[in-house]
């Protein structure tokens, strides 16, 4: 059994995804450029349904109607907001809305051709949430997850905090470790 896994019985360490990045880190760029790209397309989705279809019709090939155009709008502007922010802000909302449009895609499979289809989806609506909502959730994880993250990641410092004390530089002349000789 490894010692990693042996803690008093009450004490569990969780990763809080939203300290472990510092602002200025280059990961920062891919959640903003995620993040601003679904919004601008959503944006734009949005607006075109209400201006371009009077609230009610087809917008670049997919289904539309009053309530669809404000809810994209929202969302759009949801998602620049976390474009500006950046950070761990960003790759959050990216990671929450990308399994909301995977969500709503699946659902609204399940709505097609009835009464209850109230946003008006169409099969391309359906094909175009569980894209966006796959490329948010790359876009969201990029950095955050998988077997080989670099060991100067903040993700996997957290992850391994023991494996980040024994690689920490030992300066000459202090003995910190049973294994270093003088």
């Amino acid at each position: 059994m490894a010692s990693h896994t042996l803690r008093p019985s009450g004490t569990r360490r969780r990763t809080r995804l939203d300290e472990h990045l510092p602002v200025d880190h280059r990961l920062s760029r891919i959640y903003r450029v995620g993040a601003g790209l679904m919004g601008l397309f959503l944006l734009a989705f949005g607006i075109l349904g209400l201006v371009g279809t009077g609230g009610q019709g087809t917008v670049l090939g997919m289904g539309s109607n009053t309530a669809l155009a404000i809810l994209s709008i929202c969302v759009g502007a949801l998602l620049f907001v976390g474009m500006v922010a950046g950070g761990n802000f960003a790759s959050t909302l990216n990671m929450v809305f990308g399994i909301l449009f995977l969500a709503s895609g699946f659902i609204n499979l399940g709505l097609l051709d009835t009464d209850y289809n109230v946003l008006n989806f169409e099969i391309q609506n359906v094909l175009f949430s569980f894209v966006v909502g796959l490329l948010l959730m790359v876009f969201g994880m990029y950095g955050r997850v998988g077997s080989t993250l670099p060991h100067d990641n903040p993700y996997w410092r957290a992850r391994h905090p023991d494996a980040v004390e024994q690689e920490r530089p030992v300066q000459p002349g202090r003995r910190d470790r049973p294994d270093q000789v003088r």
